[in-house]
């Protein structure tokens, strides 16, 4: 189970800060248990990463970043010090074979992509409504 810092640090400082690109990424990574997605280090072999280095490659600030995309994305987007973000550290320490914190961790992207999905929608209606008075 995730920790309370980590899930706190999750919603306040990573997910605002993922794009929906990055963001439908990390849950295909995280549902099919991808070897891509790493543990341990920040990257190990291009494409091999971890959770933010996935994420720094599908944003625009650190696309073009290689080795060290997940810590520039931590540090210079998230407003994060690599080396005491709780969600890496949460990370690191469940290994590959902590299905439960991958499945956690899937849930809360997935709850966060259709939070945005159901934002989007509502400005949709609210724009059609707009230009319906108009």
């Amino acid at each position: 189970m995730l920790s309370q810092d980590c899930v706190r640090e999750l919603k306040s400082a990573w997910l605002p800060n993922i794009t929906d690109v990055g963001l439908d990424r990390m849950i295909d990574l995280l549902e099919k248990g991808s070897p891509l997605l790493i543990h341990g280090s920040f990257t190990r072999t291009v494409p091999m990463g971890c959770l933010a280095t996935h994420i720094a490659w599908n944003h625009p600030r650190t696309a073009k970043l290689t080795l060290d995309a997940g810590i520039c994305w931590l540090n210079h987007v998230a407003g994060l010090n690599p080396a005491t973000s709780h969600v890496i550290r949460e990370w690191d320490r469940c290994g590959d074979y902590d299905y439960d914190i991958r499945c956690e961790l899937a849930t809360l992207l997935r709850q966060e992509r259709e939070s945005r999905q159901q934002l989007e929608a509502r400005i949709a209606v609210n724009r059609t409504e707009e230009f319906a008075a108009v």
